[in-house]
């Protein structure tokens, strides 16, 4: 009897240990809001979309209202095509703009939705024109030095970095002169 109630101890632990892992491998796929909402497609297009992935939330007002369905390259216009399916229970206008959000300083990428004041709301398969690209760390990072580098540039004398103004040439018969 013993040996059973602890064979039955033993097998829960395990299952709920396999229960963990499979809620971590979820969370770590981004796969644990999984939705069986009936959603409709929007399509966006951003000059640089950084580190943005499918599955990434799209959020507005701080609440997910739906994910990141596919992202690919419209070879036309060189820019990013980002797909998102928005849950149908959310309705947002037509001149809704987009932009691309980090969650914190080094966080993931999500896209951020600001409905608009039009009165007809988005259809599936409707275009968001209103957007703005990702802001991507190493191009700030980049126009920063070269900023400080042009000012200092600027800044720098006609004579090099460093060097003194030249010294006024003493008049001609003056009484500094000959001593």
């Amino acid at each position: 009897m013993k040996k059973n109630a602890l064979d039955f101890w033993v097998g829960l632990f395990v299952v709920l240990g396999f229960v963990a892992l499979l809620f971590l491998a979820l969370k770590a796929g981004n796969m644990s809001s999984l939705s069986f909402q009936s959603t409709y497609p929007v399509k966006l297009k951003f000059d640089n979309i950084g580190s943005l992935k499918p599955r990434a939330p799209v959020r507005s007002a701080g609440v997910t209202v739906g994910r990141v369905a596919s992202i690919g390259f419209d070879s036309n216009t060189y820019q990013a095509l980002v797909t998102i399916n928005i849950d149908q229970q959310y309705q947002f206008p037509k001149d809704t703009s987009a932009k691309i959000l980090t969650a914190g300083l080094l966080g993931e990428q999500y896209i951020g939705l600001e409905p608009g004041g039009d009165s007809e709301m988005l259809k599936a398969g409707d275009t968001i024109a209103m957007t703005q690209s990702a802001i991507v760390l190493e191009n700030l990072i980049g126009q920063f030095l070269y900023s400080k580098a042009a000012d200092s540039g600027a800044n720098k004398p006609a004579g090099g970095a460093g060097a003194a103004p030249a010294p006024a040439p003493a008049a001609a018969g003056s009484d500094t002169a000959g001593k």
